[in-house]
């Protein structure tokens, strides 16, 4: 497929909080450093709210994701 005939994906089965599609939801990340939950943002500092240390991971969706494996 051409770069032209691509077609960007429309947020209808978007179901997830995501920071990019509005700007007043939360994301939950947890900190690396002290395990905390911390929720950010967009425009907010990736920085934990207790420790300040400044690598957050992404908490784990709870829907269910399933791949077809060839």
């Amino acid at each position: 497929m051409s770069r032209e005939a691509y077609v960007a994906p429309t947020s209808a089965f978007n179901t997830g909080t995501t920071v990019d599609s509005t700007p007043g939801l939360t994301t939950q990340y947890i900190c690396g450093d002290c395990n905390q939950k911390v929720l950010l943002k967009q425009g907010d500092p990736i920085r934990c709210k207790e420790c300040g240390h400044r690598i957050l991971y992404k908490e784990r969706t709870k829907r269910m994701v399933q791949f077809e494996a060839r």
